[in-house]
C-alpha cells in the first residue's frame, strides 16, 4: 500500500505516465530506493558500504544522493542529474526537477555540522536551481528554474533569479494550492522583462516597509 500511494503521488504531479508500472522505470524512483538502503547502512555506521550503494545508484540513475541525507515521504525527482548533499533534510511531498543541486558550504574552521539546505513539506524546486548552504525553504515555497538560493525562503513564497528574490506571484501558501510544475507558472508573466518588473516591485515594497519601520522607530524615540 505504501508503494502504491507513492506511485500515485507521482502520477498526481506528472501527467506523462500511463500506468504505475511506467513510473517504476523513472530514475528518480530507483534513486530513492537505493538511497533508502544506503541511508540505513549510513545510520549503522557502515559508511563504506553506504558509499558503494550511493556510487552504484549514481551510475545507474545520474542522481547523486549522499547516504546521510534525510528524506521524507513522497519525494519526487522528475528526470535526473540531481545532487543532494550529506546534511540535506527533505520533508514530505517535495518535488525536484532536473539538474537541481542541494549544495553545502564548508566552514573555515573545518567543522562539519549542518551545511546543506532543508526543504519543508510541499516545496518545489525548478530545473537547474542551486539551493546552497544551511538555509530553509519553507512549506509549499517554490523556487524558479535556474535560481540561485542562498537565503531562507518563507513558506508559500515564489523566488526567481540570481540571487533568488521573492516575486509578487502567489506561492503555495495554502495546503490546498494547486501543484505548479517547475515551481513557477508557464505563462507570459515570466518572460525576462516581466520578471525584472516583478522583482523591482518587490524591492520597492521592501523599501517602503523599511521606511515605515524607521519612521515608527523615530516616532517612538520622540515619544
Amino acid at each position: 500500500m505504501g508503494l502504491l500511494a507513492y506511485l500515485d503521488s507521482i502520477r498526481a504531479r506528472d501527467p506523462a505516465p500511463r500506468s504505475r508500472l511506467e513510473i517504476l522505470t523513472y530514475p528518480g524512483v530507483w534513486a530513492l530506493g537505493y538511497h533508502k538502503l544506503a541511508h540505513r547502512l549510513f545510520r549503522r555506521r557502515l559508511f563504506l558500504l553506504a558509499r558503494i550503494v550511493n556510487h552504484w545508484s549514481r551510475f545507474c540513475t545520474a542522481i547523486d544522493i549522499h547516504p546521510g541525507a534525510t528524506i521524507g515521504r513522497n519525494f519526487f525527482i522528475d528526470h535526473g542529474f540531481v545532487v543532494i548533499g550529506e546534511t540535506a533534510e527533505i520533508g514530505d511531498d517535495v518535488t525536484l526537477y532536473q539538474c537541481v543541486t542541494l549544495g553545502g558550504t564548508s566552514p573555515d574552521n573545518g567543522v562539519g555540522g549542518k551545511r546543506h539546505p532543508t526543504l519543508a513539506d510541499g516545496s518545489i524546486i525548478g530545473s537547474g536551481a542551486q539551493v546552497l548552504g544551511p538555509i530553509t525553504v519553507g512549506p509549499r515555497a517554490r523556487v524558479g528554474a535556474n535560481a540561485v538560493v542562498t537565503k531562507d525562503v518563507p513558506g508559500g513564497t515564489t523566488v526567481v533569479g540570481i540571487p533568488a528574490r521573492a516575486t509578487m506571484v502567489d506561492g503555495g501558501a495554502a495546503p490546498e494550492s494547486r501543484f505548479v510544475p517547475y515551481g513557477t507558472p508557464c505563462s507570459g508573466m515570466f518572460d525576462p522583462q516581466t520578471q525584472k518588473v516583478e522583482l523591482l516591485r518587490c524591492e520597492l515594497e521592501q523599501v517602503r516597509k523599511r521606511l515605515d519601520d524607521l519612521l515608527d522607530e523615530r516616532e517612538r524615540d520622540r515619544a
